[in-house]
């Protein structure tokens, strides 16, 4: 009796302690949600003026307002420090199309390079009249004339009686003396690229120096481009260059015209073009 006692009693703090257990569970998933809530308000706890930074910032950048010269996030700070960074600092340029930068950069050029053609043009002319008035002296003003061309200032040397013999490439000497003063203009202009050509008339030439119009009219240009060297032309500015009988400039079928391609021509080439340019300017 005793024992079934004891056993009903024990049987009943089992089932009692079977009973309370859910507890356990309920306060450990109180706990839980505590904390699950925790999270969401920290979480949803957000500071305002970072916030409405953080947005101005990106709106600015987005809209190109930081280009202009606006304030990043970064640079935001007292107005005194933002005083003096725009002291210091110029405001950025905003930004520009590609092809408008590239269409203002070859107006720039095209407008550079008519200023510095114009000016070459000046500096021609001046030199025309100086090797004008310098033939004019030397009473041999039909014999060299000077024009302003689309290549450069060409000054021509009728090599007729002046400046050289018939078939021959020695400079007389009165021709010497001239073609000394004219190099002296060339050489203190000093700074275009100077072509000498030598030319022939049509007329045969075999004689026991030269064989051919071709080496006649190289050796006469060569003449002319020794007497500007003697009186210090650079070398590496010169360049001489024969063409003969043909590149005629009047008929070979009359004596006068033969004389007028029987030339030597001194080329300062220029440096700088335009489109205004003539091809020929007395």
């Amino acid at each position: 009796m005793a024992g079934h006692k004891r056993q009903k009693r024990a049987h009943h703090e089992e089932e009692h302690e079977n009973e309370e257990r859910w507890l356990v569970s309920f306060a450990d998933m109180m706990t839980l949600l505590f904390c699950l809530f925790m999270v969401l308000f920290a979480i949803s706890s957000v500071n305002t003026s970072k916030f409405e930074a953080l947005q101005k910032s990106l709106k600015d950048a987005f809209s190109g307002a930081v280009l202009d010269g606006g304030h990043s996030m970064l640079n935001s700070g007292s107005d005194e420090k933002k005083t003096k960074q725009s002291a210091v600092e110029p405001p950025l340029p905003s930004l520009r199309p590609l092809t408008a930068i590239n269409n203002t950069s070859r107006q720039h050029n095209v407008a550079e390079e008519a200023k510095l053609a114009k000016q070459e043009e000046q500096d021609f002319r001046a030199l025309k009249r100086r090797v004008d008035k310098l033939a004019k002296e030397a009473g041999v003003s039909g014999k060299v004339n000077v024009t302003v061309r689309r290549r450069g200032l060409v000054i021509q040397l009728l090599t007729d009686k002046v400046f050289f013999s018939s078939g021959e490439a020695v400079l007389h000497p009165e021709a010497h003396r001239l073609v000394a003063k004219i190099g002296q203009i060339v050489r203190d202009e000093h700074s275009h690229p100077v072509v000498v050509e030598g030319y022939t008339d049509s007329q045969p030439i075999s004689n026991s120096r030269y064989q051919s119009n071709w080496n006649l009219s190289g050796d006469r240009a060569a003449a002319v481009v020794n007497d500007f060297a003697e009186i210090g032309v650079l070398a590496n500015r010169m360049t001489v260059q024969g063409f003969g009988s043909q590149i005629p400039i009047d008929t070979n079928s009359t004596a006068e015209g033969r004389a007028r391609n029987r030339r030597v021509e001194i080329v300062l080439s220029r440096i700088h073009t335009s489109s205004t340019d003539t091809e020929s300017t007395p």
